[in-house]
């Protein structure tokens, strides 16, 4: 599917023993408006996947026009990666807040969990959207990251943006 370009995000999620996970996603899109649900697509084999299992939460981090370092940390596997972007867990994240990197924040709750070949397909009820930064979203398609050409509407209510 490296021909159809999608937004770019980090899906983060707490592990049973409190550290946090997060892996880069690109499978991800929105399902229903109201009530608001977010889908994600999380390799079986995946420490996140396994977060999110235990939590019962997680929280999309969308990234930003200049938040490509942060997608090719998460996309590494590097076991250190939180060690590298800055990031806060607040009273009711559903996973770690990618603050410098994200554009949007939704903190989900699942509500749907089914494994389809080799990737867990997850529904996310958006308990809350956090608006970062006004900044133009990060894309990946064709095998390389792009930016969002248009500048981005200040006036657009944040609900539409995760919507």
């Amino acid at each position: 599917m490296a021909g159809f370009p999608s937004g770019v995000g980090v899906v983060t999620s707490f592990a049973g023993d409190g550290s946090p996970r997060g892996m880069t996603c690109t499978s991800l899109c929105s399902v229903s408006l109201d009530p608001p649900i977010l889908l994600v697509c999380l390799g079986t084999g995946s420490h996140t996947l396994k977060a999110v299992r235990e939590s019962g939460s997680f929280a999309v981090n969308l990234l930003h026009a200049h938040g490509r370092p942060a997608a090719e940390l998460f996309a590494s596997g590097a076991p250190d990666r939180f060690d590298h972007v800055v990031w806060r867990a607040g009273a009711g994240d559903a996973g770690p807040h990618l603050t410098e990197d994200a554009h949007i924040i939704a903190d989900c709750s699942v509500v749907g969990d089914r494994v389809v070949g080799d990737h867990a397909v997850l529904l996310g009820e958006v308990r809350a959207a956090v608006p970062v930064r006004r900044e133009r979203p990060l894309l990946y398609g064709l095998r390389r990251f792009s930016v969002w050409p248009h500048p981005v509407d200040a006036a657009r209510p944040v609900r539409d943006a995760v919507g």
